[in-house]
């Protein structure tokens, strides 16, 4: 059977979705396997955080947040234009 290798490169882009804690992260890839668009593979040394690979795709849905077993391991920061608050005007 032919040995078939694939290779990837991040995206660049200027939003960061998803940022972990190294230090809180144990590495357990349980966030890239419920990721519901696939921004997120797996690091190949273990103990680390996967690599976000498309970051302009997230959904900001907060799947990769909740099924982490270590809270603070993972942060989900939304666009700037997202987290626009709304003040009602006093006359």
């Amino acid at each position: 059977m032919k040995k078939v290798e694939f290779q990837a490169s991040v995206v660049t882009c200027s939003a960061r979705p998803i940022i972990y804690n190294e230090e809180i992260c144990i590495g357990c890839n349980r966030c890239a396997q419920v990721c519901q668009v696939d921004i997120l593979v797996p690091s190949m040394k273990k103990g680390k955080p996967p690599i976000v690979m498309y970051p302009g795709e997230c959904y900001y849905c907060g799947s990769c947040v909740m099924e982490c077993p270590r809270e603070g391991a993972i942060t989900l920061q939304h666009p700037v234009m997202n987290q626009a608050k709304f003040i009602p005007v006093k006359k």
